[in-house]
């Protein structure tokens, strides 16, 4: 199970660093056509697209590399039991509040696709494709939050996952 789930967040952070790498192509796209002075109709569209897809596909894989940025100022001044169970009392909110993102999120890719909406550009892009990036890595997201819940409550969540946030703060 271990190594499906480090398969799932890899696999979104090679899919968000394929997003950066086109978004790459999409500003570059946009950048020569005014130089050379014609239009691409719907780069920045595209470019705000590839932007969102690769965060959003990015923040499960950052959640278990321990690069999130976290308040441990707290964390750090309570004794040993309190700060477990501070601990897991924000994963249990995080990992909430993850799953109820990734819930309106499924929600907002339907009914895009349900309602045929469209976005107001030139592109006419149907929106419920650049919302299943969000939704896809919202949900992602989700399971990494209660991956790590289920690691803290079995005492299995590394140290380092723990005090991670010091090396970044």
């Amino acid at each position: 199970m271990r190594r499906l789930l480090n398969g799932l967040y890899d696999g979104a952070a090679a899919l968000a660093a394929l997003f950066m790498v086109c978004l790459l192509g999409m500003v570059l796209l946009s950048i020569i056509s005014r130089q050379l002075h014609f239009h691409v109709p719907g780069t920045d569209a595209y470019a705000g697209y590839l932007m969102a897809a690769a965060g959003f596909l990015a923040l499960a894989h950052t959640l278990k590399r321990g690069e999130h940025i976290r308040v441990t100022l707290l964390l750090h001044a309570l004794p040993g039991r309190m700060q477990r169970a501070f601990e897991l009392w924000a994963l249990a909110i995080a990992t909430l509040l993850a799953l109820l993102f990734a819930l309106y999120s499924c929600k907002l890719a339907w009914q895009s696709h349900v309602f045929a909406d469209i976005s107001t550009g030139n592109d006419a892009t149907p929106l419920w494709i650049p919302h299943m990036s969000m939704a896809l890595g919202s949900v992602i997201l989700a399971i990494a939050f209660l991956d790590e819940l289920v690691l803290e409550v079995m005492g299995k969540r590394a140290p380092a996952h723990r005090d991670a946030a010091l090396h970044s703060e």
